[in-house]
C-alpha cells in the first residue's frame, strides 16, 4: 500500500473507504480519456498503466508506466480542470477510485497529507521536464536506452534477474521512446548484435545495464 496512507487518521481511512469504488479494467480498457471532467482520483493496486497523449497523426506518445500503489489523475482534480493525458490498462489491472470531493476534502483538512501530495506533484513535474529534454535532445540509441532502464526501474525484473518483468510490444516501446516503430525494432536488433541485451518476441533480457547506463547518459 502507498504509505501516504499512514498519514491518515482512523476516521479519516474509514471517510476514504466509504469513499472507494475498486475497478477492474481490461487489456486496452481506457480508464479515462484525455478532456474528460475528472470525478475521482484513482491509484493503481495491481497490474501496468501507460499514461500517454495522441499527437499528429493521433500517434500515441507515452508519457509514462505505471506501477502498483502510484496515484494518478490527481492534478487534474486539484487544478479544476480536465484530464491532460488518457491512462489505458496495459494488462488486466485494479484500480482504486476516491471520488473527488472526498480527496480534497482530506487535502484541506489534513496538512501532512497535503504536503505529501505537493511533493508528489513536484517529483512528476521534474521527471516530466527530464523527460521531455530526453526526448527532444538524445539520439535513438539514448532514447532507447533510456526507456529500456525506466521499464526496469518502474517493474524489475523476471526470476532469473535479467529479463524485464514488462513485455511491450515494439510500437509501445517506440512511442515510450518518441521514435518509430521501425527506428525501435532496429535499434534493439543493434543493442543485441551488441551484446547488450537478448530479445525473445516482447521479452528483453538486459546483459549489460553498465552500457545501457552509459548510452543513455552519452545521448
Amino acid at each position: 500500500m502507498n504509505p501516504i496512507w499512514g498519514l491518515l487518521s482512523y476516521e479519516e481511512k474509514e471517510f476514504v473507504y466509504h469513499n472507494l469504488e475498486k475497478c477492474v479494467y481490461e487489456k486496452n480498457e481506457i480508464i479515462h480519456h484525455e478532456g474528460d471532467q475528472p470525478t475521482h482520483i484513482m491509484m493503481l493496486v495491481s497490474g501496468k498503466l501507460k499514461v500517454y497523449k495522441e499527437g499528429v497523426g493521433m500517434k500515441a506518445q507515452i508519457i509514462r508506466m505505471l506501477k502498483p500503489y502510484d496515484f494518478f489523475a490527481y492534478r487534474a482534480v486539484i487544478a479544476g480542470e480536465t484530464y491532460n493525458t488518457t491512462v489505458s490498462a496495459f494488462e488486466e489491472s485494479m484500480v482504486y477510485k476516491i471520488k473527488k470531493e472526498a480527496f480534497l476534502h482530506i487535502v484541506q483538512h489534513n496538512l501532512q497529507f497535503c504536503y505529501q501530495m505537493m511533493v508528489l506533484m513536484a517529483q512528476d513535474l521534474g521527471n516530466s521536464d527530464s523527460k521531455m529534454v530526453n526526448l527532444t535532445q538524445k539520439h535513438i540509441r539514448g532514447r532507447l536506452a533510456e526507456a529500456i532502464l525506466s521499464l526496469k526501474e518502474n517493474y524489475g525484473y523476471d526470476e532469473d534477474g535479467a529479463t524485464l518483468a514488462m513485455y511491450m510490444s515494439r510500437e509501445d516501446l517506440a512511442n515510450l521512446s518518441n521514435m518509430t516503430t521501425a527506428n525501435a525494432i532496429r535499434t534493439l536488433s543493434t543493442f543485441a548484435m551488441d551484446g547488450i541485451v537478448t530479445v525473445d518476441g516482447r521479452k528483453i533480457k538486459i546483459l549489460d545495464e553498465d552500457e545501457l547506463i552509459r548510452i543513455s547518459r552519452l545521448g
